[in-house]
């Protein structure tokens, strides 16, 4: 707790949970309060879509320093872009940020994981779109941030062919590093 109130970013670092765990919350206590499926879904999917935002555009920046986005050029050919600020000392306090910002990054897809088989089972078919739009957005922003924190798809083929003994892969990566010191990998392919 004295951490948190210590970090460099702490408003960062309360909504980087906050809006995760009031999805959740939501979910699971929500016919308590409310007897409409609508009210509940859609304010369920707003918390969900607060969070992919913030997690993807602020949260990820300023508690990691890593940042990924989608770009299509004038072919119409998607471009994903990884980036990874390099940081040469990391103090305790960024230290704890980083730690809470992976916990909470991988800790809720399997929660939504866990409701989307609950939902399966008990049957209750109507929330099986909004189970499943948690785990797309959860597991988006945790898939980009992977590739950030292992350098893009280059690093996550050789992490992979250490492990399962195999060569590299070619691949069609571009890095470059910018002015502001920041590492960008980019992979490109189509839609």
């Amino acid at each position: 707790a004295l951490r948190f109130l210590f970090s460099r970013h702490p408003l960062a670092t309360f909504f980087h949970l906050f809006f995760r765990v009031s999805a959740i919350v939501t979910y699971l206590f929500c016919d308590w309060f409310s007897n409409s499926f609508v009210a509940c879904f859609v304010t369920i999917l707003l918390l969900l879509s607060f969070d992919f935002w913030s997690v993807k555009n602020v949260t990820g920046r300023l508690l990691v320093g890593l940042r990924w986005w989608n770009q299509i050029d004038e072919d119409g050919k998607s471009h994903w872009m990884f980036e990874a600020k390099r940081v040469p000392t990391v103090a305790a306090s960024t230290e704890a940020e980083a730690r809470i910002f992976w916990l909470g990054l991988i800790i809720c897809p399997v929660i939504w994981t866990m409701f989307f088989f609950s939902t399966l089972f008990s049957l209750k078919l109507k929330w099986l779109a909004l189970v499943i739009a948690g785990i797309s957005l959860q597991t988006a922003n945790l898939y980009g941030y992977i590739h950030c924190k292992l350098g893009g798809q280059k690093t996550i083929s050789r992490v992979t062919s250490r492990l399962f003994g195999t060569a590299d892969a070619p691949e069609r990566q571009s890095r470059r590093i910018s002015e502001d010191g920041t590492e960008e990998h980019g992979k490109t392919g189509t839609r």
